[in-house]
């Protein structure tokens, strides 16, 4: 599979590392901040690459891209993380043409999430392919082949329960909560963080808690009005961070930073504390192990929990899979239409260049020629044929080769 519009050899893969194979600790080290994102799509540029996307959220770090070779991508990748190839190597996967293909569906769908039916990375990706856009590196393939991803899962969410109910990690760690911890309703929760899983976080548990202790904390303070306004929680200063978790049972981490921003010197109550931390790498050091009155979980071990609503998901995979075939069927069709394009085009321009001319002789002969009309009739014939030889090459899609270089011989267009 070429990339469209270039001269060089290139082929559409995908690395990527994912929970799958690496635990948390590994996929933090892999992960890809705002800041190491824009530098790793400047060195790609730089290299000569042409159409790049990368996505980073806390179950996967992916690089979709036309290149020459893969390893390339995982240069790229250890270049701008603090992951190392030899780390890589055991735990990455890399997949080539239609099967990096496949697997973008996959994932856009929830079908690959850590828990099924989690359609958060489709933003992420959407957000990625802007990105890419503003760098000029994301040509016509990867553009259209993105959008038919978010075709795939908006169509997949409308016409099937796979998403039915939350089904994020944030879900997961409310339902952790509910499970965990006796007379939840009663207790004080802190939320530390306000990115995309904090406001997803905060959203499930005001929906299943029915809590009204709940208050957010966050570096910059509008973000967290923001939210705390559509719900209508409390915000307190992130320097009020330690005052607040002297008086909090629960507190949930859902930060964006690249290091811990909670450790145990940072703990000063006695009670019980349970620390839920859903960030990517991880903001909650380890250390806090060592209080006795600390309980520490991981999003990995919430991502674990089943219940009844997440297997009964399972049931909709066979459509969410057939509504995949049919959007990526649709999408390989415009792509196979692709490459025989610039020569229907060239087609029409030497048509045209044959209809001007007899034009031009008939309207030397006759006194009472009429152009106007004689140009649309033209027009609409040359428009007809082209479109009769477009329909037999999408028809003929295992001979196209073969046909295209017949209309080139025949008409004698450049190939």
């Amino acid at each position: 599979m070429e990339q469209l519009g270039s001269t060089k050899k290139t082929s559409f893969y995908v690395i990527g590392i994912s929970y799958k194979k690496a635990d948390a600790k590994l996929r933090g080290d892999f992960s890809l901040s705002p800041t190491k994102k824009a530098r790793l799509l400047n060195q790609a540029k730089t290299s000569g690459i042409q159409s790049i996307v990368a996505t980073s959220t806390c179950n996967r770090t992916e690089i979709y891209a036309f290149v020459n070779d893969p390893n390339e991508l995982v240069q790229l990748l250890c270049n701008n993380t603090v992951g190392t190839i030899e780390a890589l190597e055991p735990v990455a996967y890399t997949l080539k043409d239609s099967l990096a293909i496949e697997h973008m569906f996959r994932v856009g769908a929830g079908l690959d999430s850590q828990i099924l039916g989690d359609f958060e990375i489709i933003s992420q990706l959407k957000s990625s392919a802007r990105v890419s856009k503003k760098y000029g590196l994301l040509d016509a393939f990867l553009e259209r082949l993105i959008n038919s991803v978010i075709q795939a899962s908006k169509r997949i969410k409308t016409e099937t329960k796979l998403s039915s109910g939350a089904t994020s990690v944030s879900f997961a760690s409310v339902q952790y909560i509910l499970k965990s911890v006796k007379d939840v309703t009663t207790k004080n929760i802190l939320l530390f963080g306000t990115g995309k899983i904090g406001r997803n976080t905060c959203e499930n548990l005001i929906k299943h808690t029915k809590n009204e202790h709940i208050t957010l904390i966050n570096r910059t303070r509008d973000r967290a009005e923001k939210i705390a306004g559509k719900f209508k929680v409390l915000v307190k200063d992130y320097s009020q961070l330690p005052e607040e978790i002297k008086n909090t049972d629960i507190l949930i981490v859902a930060t964006g930073a690249q290091n811990p921003t909670v450790d145990k010197q940072l703990i000063q109550n006695k009670k019980e504390l349970l620390i839920l931390d859903l960030s990517l790498p991880k903001n909650v050091d380890e250390n806090v192990k060592d209080l006795k009155n600390v309980t520490l979980t991981h999003l990995d071990e919430l991502s674990n929990i089943t219940d009844e609503t997440l297997n009964k998901r399972k049931e909709f995979i066979p459509v969410a899979e057939a509504i995949i075939e049919e959007i990526k069927n649709a999408f390989l069709a415009w792509l196979e239409y692709r490459k025989f394009a610039p020569t229907i085009k060239a087609l029409k321009e030497k048509l045209n260049v044959f209809a001007e001319a007899e034009i031009d002789v008939q309207r030397k002969k006759l006194e009472d020629f009429n152009k106007t009309q004689a140009d649309l009739i033209s027009a609409q014939i040359v428009q007809k044929i082209t479109n009769h030889f477009a329909h037999h090459l999408k028809q003929e899609a295992s001979s196209g080769k073969k046909s295209l270089e017949l209309i080139q011989e025949i008409f004698q267009l450049d190939s």
